[in-house]
């Protein structure tokens, strides 16, 4: 017998709750041909919510993933001027996420200039110069940090300069470095690479890679290797199939997450997760589209294969392993796919959202 899931279901908003639907349907089929299921408990976030909660992230939704561990969303719109950050923000301070994780792969049907990419990234979630530790130009805060700073070293800040900080951790590198290679380790992945720029930030880079040095040696059977982010960007696109893991800092890992996700065809077949010690978000990587909210149009392939992914997770290895094939299988065939997945976006074959996810489900069934 298989095993029931716990999991919180977060629609999202614009077209969240269409790909949400799609996904859950999927994953339930994904799951039964293992003989497990799903229990779903289903929280309310985003700006629909501002109106009944004051708030796009209820503490409910907070709460209820700390009780599961584990939770899948759609896109969520960041309210703009309310004074409210960005809920997966948010969601990441909250729950102490700390590494983010985007594979990125290439998948016959799916336009691309490259073929054979097989990327993973780990990036680095709540350090470097995206901590938010910043100071604007022409404050009193500022003008404190920069007389302050001036006095430590002979290389001076100018007058009038904004400041932003970027702190980097032992303990913040050594948990995401960890979590690269027992991923490698978990899926039979040959090298993590650590992309940094320490030849000219020592400091902050330079820590980062120390750390790097020092648990690649709890993992021998793991080729560690070191490059720079410049040159990284290079060689992803001139020699893409000689990369593998690559373990980021925030701010890189944000830029090569979006860089090879354009590799493999978009964000669209991109999929996401976020990891904590406690608990794991998983999340379709792009924006939340509200101009095609009801239309039955959006392509749900990244949240699909964010599923894909927590059914990994979850020890469903085997649904995972199936469900992509069945990703694959309708891609490859490229009959049942999205307008976004056609040759030409016009192509009046494409199916909708909700049809994408049946052909997926017949060929789980098969």
């Amino acid at each position: 017998m298989g095993s029931t899931h716990r999991v919180t279901l977060i629609p999202g908003d614009g077209v969240g709750p269409e790909l949400t639907e799609a996904t859950r349907r999927v994953l339930e089929a994904a799951a039964a041909t293992a003989g497990s299921s799903f229990d779903w408990d289903r929280q309310e976030a985003g700006v629909d919510n501002m109106e009944t909660a004051g708030t796009p992230l209820p503490p409910a939704v907070l709460d209820s993933i700390r009780d599961t561990k584990i939770a899948i969303k759609g896109p969520i719109t960041t309210p703009i001027g309310t004074g409210f950050r960005s809920v997966n923000v948010a969601l990441r301070a909250e729950l102490d996420l700390y590494a983010c994780l985007r594979p990125c792969k290439t998948y016959p049907g799916v336009r691309s200039r490259f073929d054979h990419v097989d990327v993973v990234i780990v990036r680095e979630n709540t350090e470097d110069l995206y901590a938010g530790i910043e100071y604007e130009h022409d404050t009193d805060a500022a003008n404190k940090v920069i007389e302050f700073c001036n006095t430590l070293q002979a290389k001076q800040i100018r007058p009038h300069s904004g400041i932003s900080i970027k702190p980097m951790s032992e303990f913040g590198s050594a948990r995401v470095i960890r979590y690269a290679f027992q991923y490698a380790q978990g899926y039979g992945r040959q090298r993590v690479h650590c992309i940094t720029k320490s030849n000219i930030m020592k400091h902050t880079d330079g820590l980062f890679l120390a750390v790097f040095r020092e648990v690649a040696k709890d993992f021998p059977d793991i080729e560690p290797r070191e490059n720079l982010v410049d040159a990284t960007c290079m060689g992803l696109v001139q020699r893409p199939e000689e990369w593998d893991v690559l373990v980021l800092p925030n701010l890189y890992g944000d830029i090569l997450s979006d860089l090879t996700a354009g590799m493999v065809g978009g964000l669209g077949v991109a999929p996401g997760a976020n990891f904590g010690t406690e608990v794991a978000v998983f999340e379709a990587t792009h924006g939340s589209a509200p101009k095609y909210k009801g239309q039955n149009k959006v392509n749900p392939t990244a949240m699909i294969l964010s599923g894909m992914l927590m059914l990994r997770h979850l020890g469903e290895a085997e649904a995972g392993d199936r469900l992509e094939q069945a990703v694959a299988a309708v891609l490859g065939e490229g009959a049942r796919v999205t307008y976004d997945m056609k040759p030409n976006r016009n192509d009046p074959s494409a199916v909708g959202t909700s049809q994408y996810a049946d052909a997926i489900i017949e060929k789980l069934g098969a």
